[in-house]
């Protein structure tokens, strides 16, 4: 039996499997708020407690880089150990690996259904996959073809130097630099940076805050409530709206920029939390836009297919995945 989970900043999703052939339905699953619990050890035991079962092997997706075996997430205060895991929930054996290494083992087996296209292109057979994932913090993957499958490889592109596609960004840059020592893509481009981008627009007097959205948006986490008030028709709130516009043309540039670095011929797949909320936006054209302005590449990127992952659960499958060729003893647990 396996015990799979996706560990995120803000939940946690665990699920019991018992073959590879559970990995799109598990038997078992459940989601916790990642903050209710001191460790992944705690939140895991409480998760078996509950069920009838004997788990003998464990795969975690963590947001975070994970080297050896261990990972100290990104933005939650846990350490996570292979080994430790083991030990304490008495396993045979244990395995950690990047949430974004996860949600690349995934795309393979991905399905038409679970994918919305936002430009078809002209993609390569074997050609190099990137994956980029705005949730809680930014992630980012790639997949290059090693002639009989496909292996995943995580990055931490998230956290390189932001490089504003637009004058309006460049103003951004400039009002966030006087704020924070680095500013990253992560910080205009996920639930964390989206506040950021209200800010500046408030700020910067590109349109008036609303009291009523003020008030609402009072909450430690203003994401969800910004998200709704530009996507809503009835709720709709211009500085929300322009904060939701420009997170797109940002997601939709870096996008493209990690194209380029991987020349992914295979297609581009974004995933994570927020583009499926938004996806009406960004199938307008505000990320297409951005992804294909890249000067004398533009004609190449056009060429790119883009995708939308819309499954939530594409980063627990992909561990599910990964555990289930590990104990196979499969050294290449992708394939296409």
């Amino acid at each position: 039996m396996l015990l799979a989970g996706d560990v995120g900043a803000t939940k946690t999703d665990v699920a019991v499997l018992a073959s590879s052939t559970d990995v799109r339905v598990p038997p078992a699953r459940k989601r916790f708020r990642s903050a209710d619990f001191p460790s992944l050890v705690a939140l895991a035991r409480e998760f078996v407690s509950e069920l009838d079962v004997s788990v003998t092997h464990a795969c975690f997706a963590v947001a975070g880089p994970v080297q050896n075996g261990r990972a100290q997430l990104t933005n939650l205060p846990w350490n996570v150990s292979a080994q430790n895991l083991r030990s304490e929930l008495n396993l045979q054996h244990a395995w950690v690996i990047n949430d974004l290494e996860a949600i690349a083992h995934a795309i393979p087996a991905l399905q038409p259904d679970d994918v919305r296209t936002l430009s078809a292109g002209e993609p390569q057979a074997h050609g190099a996959i990137a994956v980029i994932a705005p949730g809680t913090g930014l992630g980012e993957a790639f997949l290059v073809w090693d002639g009989a499958a496909y292996r995943p490889f995580p990055s931490e592109g998230g956290h390189a130097d932001f490089a504003p596609p637009t004058p309006e960004c460049i103003e951004l840059l400039r009002y966030l630099q006087a704020r924070f020592d680095h500013v990253s893509y992560e910080m205009v481009c996920s639930g964390l940076g989206i506040p950021n981008l209200y800010d500046f627009f408030r700020d910067a007097g590109r349109a008036p805050e609303s009291p009523d959205v003020a008030a609402e948006l009072a909450a430690d986490d203003r994401t969800p409530g910004i998200v709704e008030r530009a996507l809503r028709a009835e709720l709709r709130d211009p500085l929300c709206a322009a904060t939701i516009e420009t997170f797109a043309t940002i997601i939709g540039a870096e996008a493209g920029n990690l194209a380029l670095k991987v020349m992914a011929t295979g297609g581009v797949y974004i995933a994570g939390g927020i583009a499926p909320r938004i996806i009406s936006l960004l199938e307008a054209g505000h990320l297409m836009s951005a992804f294909r302005r890249k000067g004398r590449f533009s004609e190449m990127l056009s060429r790119v297919p883009v995708h939308v992952i819309m499954v939530a659960d594409a980063a627990l499958s992909g561990a599910a995945t990964y555990g289930f060729a590990k104990i196979a003893g499969n050294d290449r647990p992708s394939a296409r």
